[in-house]
């Protein structure tokens, strides 16, 4: 089976993205998706220290150390987008004006239960941000995340095992080999990468799948 890279996995993510939505992205690797919004789509990215408008990755050369995101990386600002201070910042998300969060989670449940904010390790201090936030005033949630732990443990569970950033929040999961969708039927299936199949998808997923009637083979373009 052909995983996807991470770059791949952020790239699929921004396809999905409709014209004319504000979205935050999550730290990590939700934020590359940035870096592949089509050019047809105008989509306002959002960041919870204090910006909207959030552009690509700056050009070596011409970062701007005044201008960073809420995980402390340099970004860049598109035509109209504006800074503001942390607090409107959280105003929006709170008062619903986000339309979609991209985060990166530990675990997810069948119901759309996510956790994202600690691993309850000694010493791997939690990291908040403001995950709780978005994950109960954005309107819709979708996962960014590897299939599986390092050591090829599932991430898709009947139950989390890590206390909960939000219960039945999320509606999409994108991992390097398929796309899932949480729906009142179950946790469905509606894109692979080329040579995965039910089987091979369920062998490394804990709930029970099911394939959309519409399931397609994802098929990325050649970017590391």
């Amino acid at each position: 089976m052909n995983k996807m890279s991470r770059s791949q996995m952020a790239w699929l993510v921004a396809q999905d993205m409709w014209d004319g939505a504000v979205v935050n992205l999550g730290i990590g690797l939700p934020t590359a998706c940035a870096n592949f919004v089509p050019e047809d789509r105008e989509i306002m990215f959002h960041s919870e220290n204090g910006l909207i408008g959030v552009g690509p990755a700056p050009d070596v050369g011409d970062e701007d150390p005044d201008l960073i995101n809420a995980g402390k990386q340099m970004v860049t600002l598109v035509t109209g987008g504006a800074y503001f201070s942390h607090n409107d910042a959280f105003v929006m998300i709170r008062g619903g004006h986000i339309d979609l969060s991209v985060m990166g989670a530990f675990e997810v449940s069948q119901a759309g239960d996510l956790a994202n904010w600690t691993v309850n390790a000694p010493g791997v201090p939690p990291g908040v941000g403001g995950a709780m936030d978005l994950a109960a005033g954005a309107k819709e949630i979708w996962v960014l995340m590897e299939h599986t732990t390092r050591d090829g443990k599932p991430r898709i569970l009947k139950e989390c095992h890590f206390p909960l950033t939000g219960k039945g929040c999320v509606t999409r999961i994108y991992t390097d080999i398929a796309i899932l969708m949480i729906s009142p039927r179950g946790v469905e299936v509606t894109a692979m990468v080329e040579g995965c199949d039910l089987e091979k998808l369920q062998a490394v997923t804990e709930v029970p799948l099911t394939v959309h009637r519409e399931c397609k083979v994802i098929s990325p373009p050649d970017i590391a």
